[in-house]
């Protein structure tokens, strides 16, 4: 297959480029700067340009690219940020690929489950209803935004993404060096789910959509969240260190600022992947214990 990627330079892109070219199939990147090798495209979301020349001979796009959402405070103008760099891309490439007389088969788009809102203890699947706050709001404008491939019969499929455990970015990258020392802890009781899923799994779960007959929102989880509590138990079981000291609400959100703490670290969502498991996908690592070991006892 022949797959555009958006995104290809972030932690999920990466990966997934390296392991679609082992597999033999051609990738091009889109990137917002004059283009350097054959397997780039030009692409500029915030003023709706793209050649539709970009997607010759291209079976499926998959669409990463959106702005950092803890790369920075939540000011007004990032959050706006966060907001326009997931809806303008996705409605370029949309409105693009719909107006082709031949068309990509497949549209994997970027989606996160934020969309599902903070929540206690009840059990979230692709059925659940969207929630409320500033992060369920953008995922549900992000999704949105790509109705026009849809429309055009582009299977389309929403990623919604939890936490990637990778040590090469994201969440836990972060929190490795203070779990190393041994100065680890859960954030606040503890009691908030954390819906995680191993960059191998994430990746592989992205390539079976790209043939799958799934359309609509999938959920990209292990099968077995956990609370944060659990989370840093194992770990620090992981790392043969303890974890000790609960980090107080005050610091992070000092730090962060309140709205961002809250959504990242104090509230959570118990999602399963029930789409995939329908589809008979299969996880490399099921369990958080074995994704940690993978991941750190290389």
């Amino acid at each position: 297959m022949k797959i555009l990627v958006t995104g290809a330079s972030g932690l999920i892109g990466r990966a997934l480029t390296t392991e679609l070219k082992a597999q033999g199939h051609t990738v091009v990147a889109a990137v917002r700067r004059e283009p350097r090798r054959n397997d780039e495209v030009q692409w500029d979301p915030k003023n709706s340009v793209m050649s539709p020349s970009a997607f010759d001979g291209v079976d499926a796009v998959v669409h990463l690219a959106g702005a950092g959402i803890g790369d920075k405070r939540w000011t007004k103008e990032y959050k706006m940020e966060i907001l326009e760099s997931r809806t303008l891309g996705t409605a370029l490439l949309a409105n693009t690929m719909a107006a082709l007389e031949t068309k990509p088969k497949v549209f994997l788009s970027g989606s996160a489950i934020g969309i599902y809102g903070a929540s206690d203890d009840d059990i979230l699947e692709e059925t659940s209803a969207d929630g409320e706050g500033f992060l369920a709001d953008v995922c549900c404008a992000w999704e949105d935004a790509a109705a026009p491939a849809s429309a055009a019969g582009i299977r389309t499929v929403f990623l919604r993404t939890g936490i990637v455990l990778s040590t090469q970015g994201g969440a836990l990258k972060k929190q490795l060096p203070l779990f190393k020392l041994g100065l680890g802890g859960k954030f606040g009781n503890g009691r908030q789910w954390q819906s995680w899923i191993s960059i191998t799994d994430e990746v592989n779960a992205i390539i079976h959509l790209l043939t799958s007959q799934l359309s609509g929102p999938v959920n990209l989880t292990a099968p077995e969240p956990v609370t944060n509590a659990e989370f840093t138990k194992v770990l620090a079981s992981t790392l043969s260190r303890p974890a000790l000291f609960p980090i107080p609400p005050f610091g992070p959100k000092l730090l962060l600022g309140g709205e961002l703490a809250d959504a990242l670290l104090f509230t959570g969502q118990r999602v399963i992947p029930s789409a995939l498991t329908r589809d008979g996908f299969v996880f490399s690592h099921q369990t958080l214990d074995v994704a940690l070991r993978a991941l750190l006892k290389k």
